[in-house]
């Protein structure tokens, strides 16, 4: 599961959104975070441009700008409005992996870039695009390129728990979940979340089950 769908995921009994994401592992490489990081330090714009990640144009003496998540040619503040509120949801993303570089980096993408985005914003900044130009495309990255390979999504209405299993999220009506198998996974990994979360009258099951 690559983070950029928990952007448009709902509890599909109740239609809650958003949900919360417990990661417990990722298919990806560890040096791919490590690699993002130092996108952030090297901030080679020369590089950053070739890749094109961030589609910029301008027209009319307007900025315009595209990328997986905005499709559309959109004016640079709104972009930026859009990129913002893209991040909203990372503060209901937990990192369970032990991985420290990517801990590091979903933090960082939370505080420090969603800030600089909001001030961005609130200045109304049209003149120092470049200043940007290496968050955008680590945000980019991070939502498109990072694999999630195991985890739960949990409403936080209703209680109801999807594991992630091979990256794919398994959001089936209760009638059809398997049971034996998804006790097994909460089992598995136990460990990894707090004793709160078995709490909760999860359902269709709990542990205590």
């Amino acid at each position: 599961m690559k983070p950029w769908l928990f952007d448009i995921l709902a509890c599909p009994i109740d239609k809650q959104y958003p949900l919360e994401l417990y990661i417990f592992s990722y298919e990806s490489r560890i040096d791919k975070f490590t690699s993002m990081l130092e996108t952030i330090q090297d901030r080679n714009l020369e590089k950053l441009k070739s890749e094109n990640v961030i589609k910029i144009s301008t027209v009319d003496g307007i900025i315009y700008l595209q990328d997986n998540l905005v499709l559309e040619k959109t004016p640079l503040i709104s972009y930026l409005k859009l990129i913002k509120q893209s991040l909203d949801e990372l503060e209901n993303i937990h990192d369970l992996s032990g991985i420290e570089s990517s801990k590091t980096l979903l933090n960082y993408i939370r505080t420090t870039i969603y800030n600089k985005l909001k001030t961005s914003i609130q200045n109304s900044t049209e003149n120092n695009l470049d200043a940007l130009l290496p968050e955008l495309v680590i945000i980019n990255k991070f939502k498109f390129e990072i694999e999630i390979e195991t985890g739960v999504l949990l409403c936080p209405e209703c209680k109801r728990w999807f594991p992630i299993i091979d990256t794919i999220p398994q959001m089936l009506p209760d009638e059809y979940r398997d049971k034996e198998l998804e006790i097994e996974f909460l089992k598995t990994n136990k460990n990894l979340l707090h004793k709160g979360f078995f709490k909760q009258d999860l359902k269709p099951f709990n542990l205590q089950n």
